[in-house]
């Protein structure tokens, strides 16, 4: 083997780039000492562009296809090196691949609320977030522009500067827009062709497109959730003066069933019934006369006075319970004197029957003894 030969082999003769991180845009093809072979292959795949960079200057760009790196295909290169005098030893260049696929579901948010005038709630703030893709349009561009020397460039390193443009770009249009914030769901997709437009000037400078842009969501602040769930609980509601009247019909039915047959719960239902019939017979709030009085209410009757029963002992047993009724008749009978010993709930004991205040009356209704026959 002859020197020539040795030192032919020590130069690679295929140059190509295979990438499965998903991620990496751009990756510089690794030789020592930057050597290529003149005549060497270039093989460039579908989704990939090949940036040849010689001492610094961006020499030239190849689209996916199989190239043979000689004069006849390299006119920038030839005038560079001079091979057009038919100088063929290798050369010193740098050599990039750029992915020019694109990369999808990359996310986007708006770090702060975003201050916007409402024509129907006034100024107030939003927030949104999203998805959005990208991909390398011109790959001489985003080599100068973006990547440099770099020679691992990821999709990570630029995709905050472009959140950075699409939130600049999101606050702007939707500021403009005018569209109520209640009908901006409805529009998100006008919205997001909106703003990729706005955003394209911009990134085309990095040699950059924005196929698509998606606005996932548009929320308000929890304040003004708030707000707008009573109001929509309101609208729900309808006529405030049949909620009305309907609450009160539901008011007196728990009374009436926490009374029971008691006669406090029958006022307290016979007053709220009171109470609601008037106000149907004055009709629905804002029908009513400005002038007119409110319509009189009835007092609740008090309760009934609670009824007692008793208990008597005679000859050492108990007898009873007996109404106060029942004992007055026993007490104009005789059987019940002022000595018989009564007891009802609640009393303290045993006690005679004229020491109890609500029996005693039972012995002043008899008449008194009949006066003496008069004198002869």
């Amino acid at each position: 083997m002859s020197i020539l030969d040795f030192l032919s082999g020590q130069f690679i003769d295929v140059i190509h780039w295979v990438d499965d991180s998903r991620d990496t845009m751009v990756s510089r093809f690794e030789r020592q000492g930057h050597e290529i072979k003149y005549g060497a292959k270039l093989t460039v795949r579908e989704g990939q562009a090949a940036v040849f960079v010689h001492e610094g200057q961006l020499a030239d760009v190849f689209t996916p296809g199989l190239y043979f790196l000689e004069t006849n295909n390299m006119p920038v290169m030839t005038s560079l090196q001079h091979w057009d005098h038919g100088f063929k030893s290798p050369f010193k260049s740098e050599i990039y691949f750029v992915n020019t696929t694109r990369f999808n579901d990359l996310k986007w948010g708006t770090k702060n609320p975003i201050m916007l005038r409402d024509p129907e709630f006034g100024p107030t703030r939003i927030r949104a977030f999203g998805t959005y893709s990208v991909r390398v349009t011109d790959p001489a561009r985003f080599l100068s522009e973006i990547v440099g020397t770099d020679g691992e460039f990821t999709m990570d390193e630029i995709s905050f500067q472009i959140r950075n443009i699409i939130v600049q770009e999101f606050s702007r249009v939707i500021a403009g827009s005018g569209i109520p914030v209640l009908d901006m769901a409805a529009n998100t997709a006008e919205l997001g062709k909106g703003i990729a437009t706005a955003i394209s000037g911009t990134i085309a400078e990095y040699g950059l497109s924005l196929p698509e842009l998606y606005i996932e969501n548009i929320s308000l602040p929890p304040a003004v959730e708030a707000a707008l769930d009573k109001r929509t609980s309101m609208g729900l509601v309808g006529d405030l003066g049949k909620f009305t009247q309907y609450s009160a019909a539901e008011a007196m039915t728990a009374v009436a069933q926490a009374g029971g047959d008691s006669g406090m719960g029958a006022g307290l239902g016979a007053g709220m019934g009171m109470a609601m019939g008037a106000q149907m017979a004055a009709g629905p709030w804002g029908a009513r006369p400005v002038a007119a009085a409110p319509a009189p209410v009835a007092a609740a009757p008090p309760p009934p006075p609670v009824e007692h029963v008793w208990h008597i002992a005679e000859n050492g047993q108990t007898k009873g319970p007996f109404s106060k009724a029942a004992l007055g008749r026993m007490a104009s009978e005789g059987s019940l004197t002022r000595e018989t010993y009564v007891w009802t709930p609640g009393q303290d004991g045993w006690m005679r029957a004229e020491d109890v205040t609500e029996l005693a009356q039972l012995f002043t209704i008899l008449p008194p003894p009949p006066p003496p026959p008069p004198m002869g």
